[in-house]
């Protein structure tokens, strides 16, 4: 919106639903200080961080293009927990592209709102609006110069010990077109169960429809996957690769590794802990995962 009257509408209309999915500040799940991943995969899940907690997610990813350049990313993610139902995201990734060094890149911040538990085909249903602002550097290849306005759709379900999520999403960006599309979808299908004892696995397959314009590129398809290991319940390790499938060189072959991190509190009236805990291998606790 344009004028100041649609823009007070849409943040009256953006509080208002907030209000209705959030419920009580106190609400908690049964230990809030169980982490909940969203790495390594490209999809996120529909659950949310605890109110009044902090999860960090951080990792190393080494990618190898079809041409033989190479580039490092240093990804970084904040979630705060809000309320029952609502996380803020902030992100902010260091990346080392061909022929330029470490440097941070977009910085982005993600509302992620979960509409609806249970809710029969949609599962624990969520939206993640987005937005991404130009922070980095676009002559060193770390931004893309463009400001993004991002939607996610989630959609979440488990079945025994095997979590499954199912991810759409529609990027509209700022700019003529010739540095990056002006927009562009991506989808994801991904699952993550336990193995043995803390070790758990993740699998993904996820693709970036073609995009048209200048920087119009053809469709990508890639799998993702590896292991997963559970430190304590606050602290989840993991490690992989992702192999692309298809496209022309947009999207590399890459290996990772990071860890996401339930760092506490980080306000005083924040959820407190619960003597309950999740089951040792429950999906929803240790070994939910997503959202690279």
């Amino acid at each position: 919106p344009r004028s100041p009257s649609g823009r007070g509408a849409l943040l009256a209309s953006l509080l208002v639903l907030v209000t209705l999915v959030a419920g009580p500040l106190s609400a908690q799940v049964p230990n809030p200080h169980s982490v909940q991943p969203e790495r390594p995969t490209v999809a996120t899940h529909a659950g949310t961080v605890s109110p009044g907690w902090l999860e960090l997610e951080s990792g190393l990813e080494y990618d190898r293009f079809r041409d033989a350049t190479r580039a490092v990313a240093l990804p970084v993610y904040l979630k705060f927990g809000i309320a029952r139902r609502v996380q803020l995201g902030l992100s902010l990734p260091f990346i080392s592209p061909p022929d330029a060094g470490l440097g941070p890149g977009d910085l982005s911040l993600g509302l992620k709102l979960r509409l609806a538990e249970g809710a029969g085909p949609l599962g624990d249903f969520a939206i993640l609006p987005v937005l991404k602002l130009p922070t980095g550097s676009l002559a060193a290849g770390r931004g893309t110069g463009t400001t993004d306005a991002s939607l996610l759709l989630i959609s979440s379900h488990t079945f025994g010990p095997v979590a499954l999520d199912l991810n759409v999403g529609i990027t509209r960006r700022s700019g003529d077109g010739v540095g990056a599309p002006r927009t562009a979808t991506l989808w994801t299908v991904s699952w993550g169960g336990p193995a043995v004892g803390g070790l758990g696995w993740v699998a993904e397959a996820f693709g970036f429809p073609e995009t048209k314009g200048p920087a119009g590129s053809p469709g990508i398809v890639a799998l993702l996957g590896g292991p997963t290991y559970r430190v304590a319940p606050w602290l989840v390790l993991d490690a992989g690769g992702i192999l692309p499938l298809t496209g022309t060189g947009t999207q590399p072959k890459a290996l990772y590794l990071g860890l996401t991190w339930n760092a506490g509190r980080y306000w005083p009236g924040g959820g407190r802990l619960s003597p309950l805990r999740p089951p040792p291998n429950s999906p929803r606790g240790v070994l939910r995962r997503s959202g690279r």
